[in-house]
């Protein structure tokens, strides 16, 4: 019997990453993935993380592919993508339904149908030019009461439902899709950034308790909010490190690839003004937490998350980053990092946390232990009904 293979790919505005994993059960019949092969390549043809030249998407994704190939020894034929960029963006509606059954019990299919209702209530303006990615249960009722957990096998006689909706830009999509078929890969799923990134950078307890993974990309900051163990908003700005590596050479008055390297910290040995770069650094790091201060005001969570911010992305990286977080949002804050199961350490790189997520999704579909979290997915393929949750 063949190895079993997952393949996440993420196409980033910075970078394109490929990831290849197999996996195995150990003595004890525990699921134990394992990372086999890598590639990475520039990315060109985004703005935003938004395909403006296929054609150049097209090379940078052939390339990465290849050097996973290569490093993986196989031939990837099919793969999961992630989606991201400014065209991300959630909604949370209500639906209700009569329930369909003569002994008023809940059925699956009256949960199916309570969420097509919360989906006819969007606008089609909300919807104009985007497609639904994912449709997650949030929270429940019974006849006005309240219901913890599964409603399936209790009785009533209307079930209601606040679902929150991940939403993306139909273009976007279709972009992605058309530039895996160009290579020859068939597109098995497209999951949001911020849910796959979360998968292997939060933990069960951070997600329960409340948190906000944040990534700070090269020219967008996504912010995912959990509570009880579910995303309840998802938000993405037009700004990143880029942003604040313009900043600095303006500042500094130097290039911008020396720019880059100052902001990450790489630079040894230079004497520049330490408090003027701190200053230009804060800055605009501050705009980026005003933003995510203002978007937790406006759903009523500022300073309510007990868990904290996680910081991931490049520009994570930069030293006084966790501070200025927990100044300037009154929340615990740390730098994140990705921990996948099966590997004997967790990395500081959690660039790669979205490539390692899609392949936890794609590794875990077919197996009973892993928990549902209950997100729905409306993918071009179906491959994925059911997004699981796999918790290490």
């Amino acid at each position: 019997m063949a190895r079993p293979i997952g393949v996440g790919i993420d196409i980033g505005t910075y970078q394109t990453k490929v990831v290849v994993a197999g996996h195995s059960f150990n003595d004890k019949g525990v699921f134990s993935p394992e990372i086999i092969g890598t590639g990475n390549a520039e990315s060109k043809g985004l703005r935003h993380g938004y395909i403006t030249n296929p054609q150049e998407v097209v090379k940078s994704l052939q390339e990465a592919v290849k050097q996973a190939e290569n490093s993986a020894g196989i031939k990837i034929k099919r793969a999961i993508f992630s989606i991201g960029g400014i065209g991300l963006s959630s909604l949370s509606v209500n639906g209700s339904v009569l329930t369909s059954r003569a002994d008023k019990e809940i059925t699956e299919n009256d949960v199916q149908l309570v969420i097509e209702e919360s989906r006819k209530s969007i606008s089609e303006e909300l919807l104009l030019n985007k497609k639904i990615l994912h449709s997650i249960p949030l929270t429940y009722k019974i006849d006005g009461k309240p219901v913890f957990g599964d409603p399936v096998g209790m009785k009533g006689n209307r079930l209601e439902l606040k679902t929150f909706f991940i939403t993306c830009l139909e273009r976007h999509y279709n972009d992605i899709v058309n530039a895996a078929e160009e290579i020859g890969i068939v597109v098995e799923d497209i999951i949001a950034s911020p849910i796959s990134a979360s998968l292997v950078t939060l933990s069960k307890a951070q997600k329960i308790a409340g948190s906000i993974l944040t990534n700070i990309g090269s020219e967008t900051v996504s912010i995912i909010i959990y509570e009880d163990n579910k995303p309840i908003s998802l938000e993405v700005f037009p700004l990143g490190g880029n942003d604040i590596t313009k900043d600095i050479a303006l500042g500094l008055r130097v290039p911008l690839d020396e720019a880059e390297e100052i902001k990450r910290g790489s630079i040894v040995g230079m004497n520049y003004p330490k408090k003027k770069l701190d200053d230009i650094v804060n800055a605009r790091l501050s705009d980026i937490f005003d933003l995510i201060e203002a978007h937790l005001k406006k759903i009523g969570r500022n300073g309510l998350l007990p868990a904290g911010i996680i910081l991931t992305g490049g520009s994570s990286r930069i030293e006084i980053i966790e501070s200025l977080a927990k100044n300037n949002l009154r929340l615990p804050a740390k730098i994140g990092t990705v921990n996948f199961p099966g590997t004997k350490s967790q990395t500081r790189d959690s660039s790669w946390s979205v490539a390692y997520g899609l392949c936890l999704i794609n590794l875990t579909n077919d197996h009973d232990n892993i928990k549902e979290m209950g997100i729905v997915n409306n993918a071009k393929s179906g491959f994925i009904s059911w997004l699981k949750q796999f918790l290490p």
